[in-house]
């Protein structure tokens, strides 16, 4: 997920950690070198994303970033709906 100015500082102080340790171990440049990046699991998923009682649950919910905020009302991707166990069925 891309990262606006400011929000991964507010991540690194809701995690209680150095923002030098966030933004190294939890963010990545991206591919056009524009901008940063929560970095992923194997299976693409965030690093952010765990499972709880069988729900997906962010455990950055409070402070996540705007693109997570975002998702799906203003952007999605084809097939989105059978990723995501907690997709609404009106999608």
């Amino acid at each position: 997920m891309k990262l606006l100015p400011g929000e991964g500082e507010k991540i690194a102080a809701y995690l209680g950690i150095p923002e030098a340790e966030f933004f190294s171990g939890m963010t990545r440049l991206s591919p056009d070198r524009q901008w940063l990046s929560l970095t992923e699991k194997t299976d693409g998923s965030c690093i952010f994303l765990t499972s709880a009682e069988g729900m997906a649950a962010c455990r950055i919910d409070p402070v996540k970033p705007t693109q997570c905020r975002a998702f799906p009302v203003k952007w999605n991707f084809p097939g989105w709906e059978k990723l995501c166990a907690g997709a609404p069925k009106e999608f």
